[in-house]
Order: structure tokens, then sequence, then C-alpha cells
């Protein structure tokens, strides 16, 4: 007896994929101009960090220090759950376009700026524009190629994305060294140009699936404009309570607890909205799905972990180790060469056998060792063991990050790529930002709370000013040579004056007492002190000098030892980051890949139930009902394990069961029964 048919647009898989192909040097050039994109917007998420000093210093604003860095972070993330859905309804180009030309625009201006503020504001443009780029460029991977294709081609991407995080420190230094701090902006302009040209003439206009048959004024009316609205201000007062928290002020603070409570309220008005708009910026209803469920939680935790290790490890290298900044840059090169081979070896693997989920458990396995091997660390850890370690590292999160986004949009019907790789990109984002604080927190008390008994047992540190033991104790001093041996000198020389203060107060004192009375009395007391003076001061320098260097040698030390103390305790908590990424790829089930191996061998019961006839389209009505594609699925009988196979335990994208031909109303999540 023949069972249901299975409407096509309803399968995860998509089973008769009629997407727009391109192929060889249209394809080429779009992919270049993605990777290109991908690599810019990455980039600027760390490659100010280290140029920044010199920024302060041409534009006056250490008072806004982090505003740099926090303005590009909020508006990125803001935009992206925001753009993804956006694209879904409306196309896919004109808003990879427009991101670019955006994050352009602010990378010019960036580079152009005159005052603080005015750099502050621009990197907030450039973020809206990075944004978007970051939220749609491994979208349109899904656009462009199949499930099993994407596989191979996602890994390359995660590939760019890490190796543009782990660089952008190192490169920023580098432009800042040998050019000026607005070149780490203008080196965007050329390359930014080259694949805007690209995509203008070789991206497709039709290249996604739109999920609504709305178009004009109807369409732009069923925007969720309250959505977008309670997300975004959701999102900026979180990132804000948790970039200020523990470093603009405590996390006690009201400035950060009425951050994070203003941002936990505007989230649960977000959920709210989304029940209830005809297009939500968030469908809820994708959080039945398992896959997606796990795959964007596991996104959240991976950018933590990434994250943690991308800040703490070079800080490890140079502070603890004694390494130079540029040499940290090109310890850390193995880090990268691990996770690009890894995504990229992971990827081909995954298009060739047709399952992801081995992967992801491998590769949290192996980021579980890595990152374990990294809380071992200590003052005399050995470079080459470091390196070895971070190796591991890269071998994990190169196996595990191309898998999140595979198997999300493998889950999703083509007509949600933009609003599910969205949400896999925010979390990430948003994880980076939880990672940072939280971990920050961590290093920042340990260190507080080990130091005091380190320097106590430090003879004469209790005799330096306070203020002295805050600098000294500081870990930026223990990455910088110039800035220990400046504090050095300053200190040592005050402790000279104030020796040789002392001492000639005494011999003053002493000729005082032998110099007669009388009308040279005066002269003859400044005589001997000037006569005594040259050799006091040599004699308290002698004596100063190697007392103060002992003693700032043992402060340092006894700083590197805490700051160890304090990066173990990080690594610490990204290792239980990582052992909860490895229970929810439990739930990250496999799904067959169309055009793989494993879909092109299913069983013969599977085979039979892939019958494909064409059926009568059913229009856009009045009512927005439309029907997804003009193919319908004719099932045979399957068996309970063909059906786990097939369609992920029988549960369509959408959480409801995938057996009952369906249609699905333009740009929303409601499914309706053909003919019902």
């Amino acid at each position: 007896m023949e069972a249901a048919p299975i409407h096509i647009e309803d399968t995860p898989s998509g089973a008769n994929d009629q997407r727009v192909r391109l192929r060889g040097f249209a394809l080429a050039s779009v992919l270049i101009a993605l990777m290109l994109t991908l690599l810019l917007a990455a980039l600027d998420q760390t490659i100010v960090s280290t140029a920044l000093p010199t920024i302060l210093t041409d534009l006056n604003g250490f008072d806004r220090y982090t505003w740099v860095v926090t303005a590009y972070l909020i508006t990125s993330t803001l935009v992206i759950p925001v753009v993804g859905k956006l694209s879904d309804q409306f196309g896919r180009k004109w808003f990879i376009v427009g991101g670019v030309i955006l994050f352009l625009i602010g990378s010019a201006l960036s580079g152009a700026s005159q005052t603080m503020n005015q750099l502050i504001a621009f990197r907030a443009l450039q973020g809206l524009g990075a944004g978007a780029l970051l939220s749609l460029v491994f979208t349109s991977v899904g656009d462009i190629f199949t499930p099993a294709e994407r596989a191979r081609w996602q890994g390359l991407f995660v590939g760019v994305f890490g190796l543009a995080s782990v660089i952008g420190p190192s490169l920023g230094g580098w432009i800042t060294d040998y050019s000026s701090w607005r070149w780490v902006f203008y080196v965007n302009l050329p390359v930014g140009v080259i694949a805007l040209f690209f995509l203008l003439f070789y991206l497709p206009s039709n290249i996604s699936l739109r999920s609504t048959a709305y178009s004009g004024w109807a369409a732009v009316r069923r925007i969720d404009f309250a959505g977008a609205l309670t997300a975004a201000g959701a999102t900026v007062t979180l990132l804000l309570g948790l970039t200020w928290g523990g470093q603009t002020y405590p996390w006690g603070s009201w400035q950060v607890v009425g951050s994070l409570v203003t941002a936990g309220v505007l989230f649960v008005a977000f959920a709210v909205i989304e029940i209830y708009a005809a297009e939500p910026i968030l469908p809820l209803d994708l959080f039945r799905n398992p896959i997606f469920a796990a795959g964007s939680l596991m996104s959240l935790l991976v950018g933590m972990a990434l994250f943690a290790v991308v800040i703490y490890l070079p800080l490890f290298i140079q502070g603890v180790l004694g390494q130079s900044a540029a040499n940290s840059g090109t310890v850390i090169t193995p880090l990268t060469l691990s996770l690009v081979v890894a995504a990229i070896a992971g990827g081909q693997l995954v298009s060739r056998v047709g399952r992801y989920q081995w992967l992801a458990i491998v590769g949290g396995i192996v980021l579980l060792i890595g990152i374990f091997l990294l809380s071992r660390m200590g003052v005399s850890t050995p470079l080459l063991t470091v390196t070895l370690f971070m190796v591991v590292v890269g071998l994990g999160l190169g196996l595990l990050q191309p898998v999140l986004t595979l198997a999300v949009q493998n889950a999703l019907p083509r007509s949600r790529l933009g609003v599910g790789t969205g949400a896999v990109t925010y979390l990430r984002s948003l994880g980076s930002t939880l990672g940072t604080a939280i971990v920050g927190s961590v290093v920042s008390n340990t260190i507080t709370g080990d130091i005091g008994g380190r320097l106590a047992k430090i003879p004469n540190a209790n005799k330096l000013p306070a203020l002295v033991i805050s600098a000294a104790t500081n870990q930026q001093v223990l990455v910088s040579p110039s800035l220990r041996s400046s504090l050095v000198t300053k200190v040592t020389q005050g402790a000279i004056q104030q020796g040789t203060a002392q001492a000639l107060a005494q011999v003053k004192a002493h000729a005082e007492g032998v110099v007669p009375a009388g009308p040279t009395h005066e002269q003859q007391v400044a005589a001997i002190v000037a006569q005594a003076k040259p050799g006091i001061v040599h004699q308290v320098t002698a004596a100063v000098t190697p007392q103060m260097q002992s003693l700032f040698t043992q402060i340092f030390a006894a700083t590197r030892e805490s700051l160890a103390l304090g990066i173990q305790h990080a690594f610490t908590v990204s290792l239980l980051i990582a052992a909860a990424a490895i229970v929810l790829s439990i739930f990250l089930r496999d799904v067959p890949l169309v055009g793989s191996a494993r879909a092109a061998s299913l069983t013969p019961d599977a085979e039979a139930a892939f019958a494909i006839e064409p059926v009568e389209p059913v229009g856009a009505g009045a009512n927005g009902y439309v029907a997804d594609t003009s193919v319908t699925i004719h099932a045979a009988p399957l068996s309970a394990e063909v059906v786990h196979s097939a369609n992920g335990d029988g549960v369509s994208a959408n959480g409801a069961s995938a057996h009952p031909p369906t249609t699905r109303r333009a740009g929303e999540g409601e499914v309706a029964p053909v003919g019902g």
C-alpha cells in the first residue's frame, strides 16, 4: 500500500534541488569574493586591539579606550539575526552587496578619523556592514551548494574565519609598526572593492529561495520591526553589561546589573513578540528541531571556548614565557594552520561519508584534550610544549566548527537558511563576548586573590608605595619590556634621590656640629656637603640599584606566577565549556546530505521512498498560501530505521511530522495539509 506523499520542501534534505547553479569562472569569482569579505569582517574584530595604544596617542582618548572595539562588536552582533531573516524574505544578493559597501565606507572613515568620537562612530558603522557579511557569507554557501557539497566548502570558510580571528592582533601590530595605524582600516579598501566587483557581476539575484510570496509594500509591512528593535536593544544592553563588568565597572555596580537586567527583560519581550509576528526575526518553532537547537547552543559554547584561547594563549606566551609580541604572533601560527587544515579535511570527510555527528563528537573530544593540556601549563612549560598543545586545540576547533553550520543548514529548508544560519552566527558572536567576560573575570579574580600572598613573602615589598605595587603587578608590564624597564628606572631613581637626601642630611648635621660658629659657618657646612655629595651619590646608587632590581625581579616573577595560575583557571573554565559541547553533540543527529555517497546508497526501502512525480503547483492567492515546489515525493512504507536515516527520526525542519503532505504559508512557520 502506498504511503502518503511527502512534500519536498518540508524535508530537511531537500530531495529535488532546483537551485541556481554557478560554474567555472563565475563560481570561482563568487567564492573568492565571499572569502575575502569574510576575512575582512572577521579580521576587523581583532586587528585593532594591538593598534589601540598608538591610536590613543594620536587621538587623545584614553577614557574611551574600549569603545573602539566595543562599538564594532555591538553593531556587528545586533545586525546578524535581522539581516539573516530579511535576506530570507527579500533575497540574499543585495544585502551582501550593501554590507560590503557599508563596511568599506566605515573602513575609509575610520582611517580618516581626527577625533576619538569620530573613530568610535565610524567603527559602529563598519560593524553594521561586518554583521551583514558574517551572517550572509555562510548562508550564501548554503545557497550555492547542495548539502553534500556544502560540507567541503563550509570547512574552507570556517578555516578562513579562524585564520582571521587568530592572526588579527599580530597583523594589526605589524601594520602599526611599519606603517600607520590608519592602514589597519585602509587595507580593507582594495580587497573589499575586488570582492564587491565580483559579487555585483557574478552573484545571481535569485541565488536564494525566498520565504514569502509577498512583494512591494505588502512584504515591507510584514517585516518584524518590533522584533528587530527589541532584539537589537537586548543585544546592545547585554553586550554593554558583559563588556563593562569587571573592567569599566564592578560586576555589582548599578550600571552592569541594570544593563543585564534590561537585556533579560528585552529578550523576554522579544520572545513574546516572535510568537505573534507574521514574519518573526527568529521563528521560535525552529527550537523544536533538536538539530537546530543543539547546533545553535554548540555555536555559543564554541564561540566562548575559541575566544578564551585566542585572547589568553598569546598573553601566556608573552606574559608568562616572556616571548616578544612579534614572536608571539609567529608562535601562534601552528594553532592557525592546524585549525585551517582540520576544517578543510573534516569538510572533505563529511562530504564523502555523508555523516557529520561523528565528526562533531571527535572534534569536541580533541578540543577537550587540547584545552586540558593548556590548563596544565605553568611558568616552566617549554615553548615547544605549548606549540604542541595549541596544535591539538586547533585540530579540535577545525573539526568541530564546520559541522555546526552544516548540520543546521541541512536540517532546515532553503527558505529558512538565512534565519537559521544567522541564529548560529549570532550565538557564536554572543559566545565570544560572554566567554571573554567570564574568563576575564576568572583571570582577574585569581590574580587579585593570589598576588597578595606572594608579595608578602618578598622582603621589603611592603615598603613600596601602593601605586608602585599596582603598576608592578599589572599584567601589561609582563608583555612590555619597555614598561618594565621604565618602571624600574623611575622607582630606582626615586629611591636613589631619597637615599642621597637622607645621607646628605646626616653629613650636614654632622658638619654643623663640628664647624665653629661664625660668619662663614653656613658656607663651610655647604662646602663640606658639596664635597661629600659625589661620593654619597655613588655609594647610594651602588647600594640601591641592585636592591631595587632584585626586588622588582621578585615582584615580576610573583606576578608572572599569578598570571599563569589565572590563565590555568581560565582554561579550566574553557574545559567545562568544551565538555558541555560534547554532551550537546549527542543531539546533533545525522540527516542524510543530498549528493553524498550515503544518500546515494540508501537501503532499497529508502531508495524506493524517493520516487519523484510532478504535481499541479498551487498558486499564491489572496490568503498568501503557496506551494514551495511543484514536486511531491511519494513515499513507500518505510521501516523505523529508514525513517530515522532519511528524515532525522521523521521530524521535519519545523518540528512537525514529516510524513503528511503539506504546504507552507508563505513567510510563516505554519503548516497546513494539502487539500485540507
